[in-house]
């Protein structure tokens, strides 16, 4: 039986989001690449940009050369606010599905995506075609959906170790401070123009203290667990490092559960989730084993106080963060192996 394959389009292909979606999706058994598409360089080979990428593929191309018909799937990865135009526009016309790895479908209520993007949602009535998709949480339910919204990579961190617990009601939800420390391709291409900070790309630096983007969508998927608002602090932090990211997550317990109960919990959630290594008791993990990998490395810790603990959670924010999960959520979607691609 001949192997099963999908035209896809990679819009926004040469950022650093797109490059390493482009390098993933070259060397997968399912896919065929139709058009890369960018803004500028049109015309251009990818390779001018990543040359880890071997295969020949097609040259940049505008929007407007696109044959929609021919497709089954498109990966949207542009700024906040682009894939809704573009979404929009077509979908009404076409049946092709859409992966969108900005924050333009996280969010179920346009209000809320108002409120921390500062833009008015151009697609409201897509949303509810739209699916907020962790694959490790979601699984076979994307399938229905046109439009899979892949998460944002502090979310993932920090969702892959939390919802166990938050189902398994073992946690004071009070008593939440989660720390995450992303390299700086997290912020794209044009990071030292978002941020004025001096020698971002050499020091350590805070931001979005008050109000980070991202919250919104840990607020609401939090709540659809608990139906009720949980507090939690959230610090997130640049470091002088490309790619990698680590979660640290200070937890209390409830009564009756220590560090080892809660490493049952969470091995037993993820037993059969391929990508997640959930490491032994008290290991010290970093970033160092899953730079360039769709692994999340989770670690449970003792602290010196009782009913304390400490949970810390592994990416690459390029991959697991962005990129490899939502080639991940494409397998899911199409009855691919989940792992297609991506090993």
């Amino acid at each position: 039986m001949p192997l099963k394959k999908i035209n896809i389009i990679v819009i926004g292909a040469t950022g650093f989001v797109g490059l390493d979606l482009v390098k993933l999706l070259s060397k997968h058994p399912n896919i065929i690449i139709k058009y890369l598409c960018a803004q500028k360089n049109i015309g251009k080979k990818i390779q001018f940009f990543d040359k880890r990428i071997k295969k020949k593929l097609p040259n940049i191309s505008k929007l407007s050369d696109v044959n929609w018909s021919d497709l089954d799937l498109g990966f949207i990865s542009l700024p906040n606010g682009g894939a809704q135009k573009i979404v929009k526009k077509i979908l009404s016309h076409h049946k092709i599905k859409f992966i969108d790895l900005s924050a333009d479908f996280r969010l179920t209520n346009p209000k809320t995506f108002k409120k921390w993007y500062g833009i008015n949602h151009q697609a409201k009535k897509l949303i509810k075609y739209s699916k907020y998709s962790i694959p490790e949480l979601t699984k076979s339910s994307i399938k229905k959906y046109k439009i899979i919204a892949n998460p944002g990579c502090y979310p993932t961190t920090i969702q892959l170790p939390l919802v166990p617990l938050i189902f398994n009601n073992v946690l004071n939800l009070k008593k939440i401070i989660i720390d995450s420390k992303s390299g700086i391709s997290g912020a794209g291409k044009n990071f030292k123009n978002k941020f004025t900070h001096n020698n971002i790309d050499k020091a350590i630096q805070a931001y979005g203290i008050t109000k980070h983007r991202h919250m919104s969508e840990i607020d609401q998927e939090f709540k659809l667990i608990t139906r009720k608002n949980i507090n939690y602090t959230f610090s997130p932090h640049l470091i002088p490092t490309f790619r990698g990211m680590l979660t640290t997550i200070h937890l209390e317990l409830k009564n009756n559960y220590n560090a080892s109960k809660i490493l049952k919990i969470i091995k037993d959630f993820h037993k059969k989730n391929r990508f997640i290594k959930v490491k032994k008791l008290n290991t010290a993990i970093g970033t160092g084993d899953v730079i360039n990998t769709n692994f999340c490395e989770i670690s449970v810790c003792e602290s010196r106080y009782k009913n304390y603990i400490v949970i810390y959670s592994s990416i690459d924010n390029l991959v697991k963060g962005a990129a490899g999960q939502a080639i991940q959520n494409m397998n899911l979607l199409f009855n691919f192996k989940e792992s297609a691609g991506l090993l």
